[in-house]
Parts: C-alpha cells; structure tokens; sequence
C-alpha cells in the first residue's frame, strides 16, 4: 500500500527490479500468541503461489532481496525449505509428490547446507521436468527469533503490534533490536498496523 505506480516506475528507471509472489495469509499469522513458547502457537497452512520467472528472478538477484510486507518474506523464505526438499528427491519421483507443503518447525529441526541458490535451482528444476509455470505450494512457516534466513536482506513492513508472530518475524530478522526500533516510533508518533506507517529494515548478519 506504500507503492504507488509512480515510485514502481521510478524503480524501475533505476535499475531495481520487482517481481510478484502470491501468499494467502491464514489466521494464525494474525492470532495473539498466548504461550509462554512461541513453539507451541499454531500457524495454520498458508497457499503460496510463485510463477517461474519470480523464481528466476529471485536466484538472480541473491544477496539484493528486498521482501516488501511479511507476508512476501514468508513466502520467499518458504522457497528455500522446499527446494531442500525437491533437491533431495529423484526426478523421476517429481510426479509422486501431492503437495510441496513446510511444517512450521521445519526450519529449527536441523541444519541445512544448500545455499539458496542450489534450493531455488531445484525448484526451477522440478518446475521444468514437470511442465509447470507456477509453483503452488503450502507453508505453515514460523519465524521467530533463532531463524536464519536464507533469501531475504532487507524487509519492508509496518509497525506490528505486541504478541504478534509479526513482531516475532522482525525480532528475528534485526536479532533481537526490536526494542530500539519501537521505542523509536512510539517517541516520534509513528501510526501502526496495516494503514500505518512504514519502515526498511536491514539483516542483522553479525
């Protein structure tokens, strides 16, 4: 809701390149968390939908990505577990899978060591053996403080309210600098929420 056709345009003009992905946000991402454990606060499954030329588009541009809205962060960083997944499964197996779906515990439950250009090349891959354009797909993705992304370096996103798995995402994504992040906005009258305002984070890589 930031963008309107004139800044797109000069972007574009600029050099910066947009691409669309598609996340149908499920209630879970909106619900208070009210336990102790961020763990156990159930994400429902989320439909993600991403056209090829995204995809490509994204393993060009590693290590410039700009998620704009939490809801594009999760679906971009969704894309890494589950080309994991199809980089570990045979071609001629493509056609068994049902659905490419990542459970919300997914990313904590062990190490992983593809780089993410490799996981977006098997999802290229998977895409063209099996003569598709889109990837649809399913995520119940939670990221919360010890995630380490994969795909993203900078996040644009309004100002979340307490108890949020929002807020958890951006405690993640700025290891843990929320606080001076929020006690900024609160001293200079920022508007929260959907219609609030805006800001630009960076990854916090140390």
């Amino acid at each position: 809701m930031h963008f309107t056709q004139q800044v797109l345009d000069d972007l574009r003009q600029r050099g910066i390149r947009t691409t669309e992905v598609t996340l149908h946000v499920g209630a879970g991402t909106f619900q208070p968390v009210k336990v102790e454990d961020a763990n156990l606060h159930p994400m429902h499954t989320e439909i993600i939908a991403v056209p090829r030329q995204a995809i490509a588009d994204i393993q060009s541009g590693l290590g410039h990505i700009v998620a704009v809205g939490t809801t594009s962060m999760r679906t971009l960083e969704s894309l890494y577990f589950m080309g994991v997944r199809l980089h570990d499964i045979r071609t001629t197996d493509y056609h068994d899978i049902d659905t490419l779906h990542i459970d919300q515990h997914e990313p904590y439950i062990q190490q992983y060591t593809l780089t993410a250009h490799d996981a977006l090349q098997a999802i290229l891959d998977y895409l063209d053996a099996t003569g598709q354009n889109t990837l649809h797909a399913e995520t119940q993705i939670m990221i919360r403080p010890g995630y380490t992304f994969r795909i993203v370096e900078q996040l644009i996103t309004n100002f979340h309210q307490p108890k949020s798995t929002l807020l958890l995402l951006v405690s993640a994504f700025v290891d843990g600098d929320w606080h001076t992040i929020y006690d900024y906005a609160l001293s200079h009258d920022f508007r929260f929420l959907s219609y609030g305002d805006s800001s630009i984070l960076f990854r916090n890589s140390k």
